[in-house]
């Protein structure tokens, strides 16, 4: 059962400073997997076991899960992975400013919370400021990587990330949808969903070369085709 957190409560609007890569891991030097909105971080941690030359940051905007979470990434043998509470569209942009060129080298978003509704636009968990910091983090190369079980949730972030330019597929890969996770350690949302057999909508993006477009052009343009009664275009 899924438990909804209002991202505009007052208490969420409060920016927290993050802990610098240093301040996180054994090896700060490694480069950095992002997971946003990793709930009991079982993903991240099963990652973090599997890829020890990698280092792996969770972040959760509902506490409770958070407490557990990183009290079992603490206890993680090879330092490399750590959950943190915070409201991403408030408190991630200045700490993806402040990485080293390219620590940053993939970030996924993977079930977030259905605030698919046009009122709750500003409920969902990709923003625009938030899709450009993260492209502003990633070198040409660098991973994004999207899915959802709810297809109105994942087409605007879809439209979003293919608006801002500054993003690609892999030409191999399956469109509108890719086939299988790239990942190899499934979230708790995954299993279930793939337990009851029901579908599930995955895109992986790389990071071109282009330069981000200006914050007011993206949001201009994002208005004008975010209509949840329409069904999103997902790119060819």
């Amino acid at each position: 059962m899924r438990q909804h957190v209002n991202p505009l409560s007052r208490f969420f609007q409060l920016p927290l400073h993050l802990p610098a890569p240093q301040d996180l891991f054994d090896r700060p030097e490694q480069p950095i997997h992002l997971d946003i909105g990793c709930a009991r971080g079982r993903c991240i941690l099963g990652l973090a076991a599997l890829n020890p030359t990698w280092n792996h940051l969770g972040v959760e905007i509902r506490r409770p899960l958070v407490t557990s979470a990183d009290r079992d990434a603490l206890q993680s043998e090879n330092g490399n992975v750590r959950i943190l509470f915070c409201n991403a569209n408030i408190s991630l942009e200045g700490w993806l400013q402040a990485l080293p060129v390219d620590r940053l080298q993939r970030v996924s978003v993977q079930f977030p919370d259905p605030w698919f509704k046009r009122r709750h636009r500003k409920r969902r968990m990709l923003q625009p400021p938030l899709l450009l910091a993260i492209a502003a983090a990633l070198e040409p190369g660098r991973e994004l990587f999207l899915q959802s079980d709810v297809l109105p949730v994942i087409e605007p972030m879809v439209a979003l990330t293919e608006l801002s330019g500054c993003f690609e597929r892999p030409e191999l890969d399956a469109k509108p949808w890719r086939e299988d996770n790239p990942l190899p350690v499934p979230t708790e949302r995954e299993k279930y969903v793939l337990d009851k057999q029901a579908p599930i909508y995955r895109v992986l993006y790389r990071r071109n070369g282009e330069p981000l477009p200006p914050l007011d052009q993206l949001e201009a343009r994002w208005q004008e085709i975010d209509n949840p009664a329409e069904r999103i275009p997902t790119g060819a």
